[in-house]
């Protein structure tokens, strides 16, 4: 089974950056998809962004032009680079692999494995 650990989460000023990590381990579904998702105190889980084996990468409007998805296949390790952050990008942030080169979009439906979820905090 895919083990996903997420790193590089913290508190951050407004307008400020922070890079997120994830470690995958044991997938080898040549059809993946990997993406970010967050959730909020009292809100559901949104997806933010995702890539598939191929570079092809789906963003969150409300993060569009702010945040980078990008992996290190030779790292196994999917990263997101947050930049121009907003306090309403504080959430807990996971990690998420899934199949079929993300044709399901950012729906957490068609993501199979999940991080234990990392905590980003922005004030402004």
């Amino acid at each position: 089974q895919v083990q996903l650990v997420e790193s590089g989460g913290g508190s951050v000023q407004a307008g400020g950056s922070l890079r997120l990590s994830c470690a995958v381990s044991k997938y080898t579904y040549t059809s993946y998809c990997m993406g970010w998702f967050r959730q909020a105190p009292g809100k559901e889980r949104e997806g933010v962004a995702s890539i598939n084996r191929f570079d092809s990468t789906t963003y969150a409007e409300a993060v569009e032009g702010r945040f980078t998805i990008s992996q290190d296949n030779a790292k196994n390790t999917l990263y997101l680079q947050m930049n121009s952050l907003k306090p309403e990008d504080t959430a807990m942030y996971y990690c998420a692999a899934g199949r079929d080169y993300c044709s399901g979009g950012l729906s957490d439906s068609a993501f199979t494995s999940w991080g234990q979820g990392i905590q980003v905090t922005v004030s402004s």
